[in-house]
């Protein structure tokens, strides 16, 4: 999650920003397909950002994004979402591409290894459910040419609306190569450690991935959004420096009002 939360910080504002140093910006709109509340409810608070659901409410389905929605978004976050898909997953790929605005950014983590190929679990998955059998969980399709398939040994990922079945082992390089086939030019990975910010990566494979579709650039309303706080900023740091207690720290060296006061108030 420290590692989604630094990609997408650099992504937008270059710098790698804490969580609770991103500035607050309500004209950058995006959209959550299945986060975390441990940084959804935060974004929120920074952004016109929004989170979603495939099982449940707010209830978002990338397959099949509503009609009105292409370039909508600055920036999408999924997590951990892009293995379940229902094949084929390049329409995924595809509809993130189309709900972002010119300058959007796809942000995501899936499990994927460095194989030549992508792992499809189910390559012609159509018509399908799940059934008990002998006190196992199997899955059974009917093909598009009416062939009746049934599959052992699922794989399921747990997370906070319950189990998930994984469709799919995604590779390095057919992930890369479906994004830039859905259109996205520039497709990065965030393969360096940042120790001070508690991201030490134990592999080299399933880490966070930016999608880009074109250059990032603050529309009008996003500069005059930070404009406005740094104006802010600046008068609460000349209240703080004028406070006495703050005064009277510094007169005994307890407290260095440099970086509390511009330049001319030093």
């Amino acid at each position: 999650m420290r590692g989604l939360v630094r990609a997408l910080s650099m992504e937008l504002f270059g710098a790698n920003l804490a969580l609770p140093d991103f500035p607050r910006v309500k004209s950058l709109r995006g959209l959550g397909i299945g986060d975390s509340r441990q940084y959804a409810d935060r974004l929120a608070d920074r952004f016109d950002y929004h989170n979603t659901f495939y099982t449940r409410e707010p209830r978002f389905d990338i397959t099949d994004p509503p009609a009105t929605e292409p370039g909508s978004y600055d920036f999408i976050v999924s997590s951990e979402v892009f293995e379940h898909v229902v094949p084929p997953v390049e329409k995924a790929f595809h509809n993130a591409f189309r709900l972002l605005k010119p300058h959007g950014v796809l942000l995501l983590t899936v499990p994927y290894s460095l194989a030549p190929a992508t792992a499809e679990h189910f390559p012609a998955l159509l018509e399908f459910g799940l059934a008990q059998v002998g006190g196992r969980v199997v899955l059974v399709n009917r093909t598009d040419a009416g062939q009746m398939e049934v599959y052992e040994n699922l794989v399921f990922h747990f997370g906070s609306t319950g189990p998930a079945l994984e469709m799919r082992e995604f590779s390095e390089s057919d992930l890369r190569a479906g994004l830039t086939e859905a259109g996205f030019p520039d497709v990065g990975i965030y393969s360096d450690d940042d120790v001070q910010s508690g991201i030490i990566n134990s592999e080299s494979w399933s880490l966070p991935i930016a999608a880009r579709k074109g250059d990032f650039a603050f529309n009008r309303n996003a500069a005059r959004d930070l404009v406005e706080q740094w104006a802010a900023l600046r008068k609460q740091c000349r209240e703080w420096g004028g406070a006495w207690w703050v005064r009277l720290g510094a007169k005994l060296g307890l407290v260095d009002l440099k970086p509390l006061l511009p330049p001319e108030d030093e």
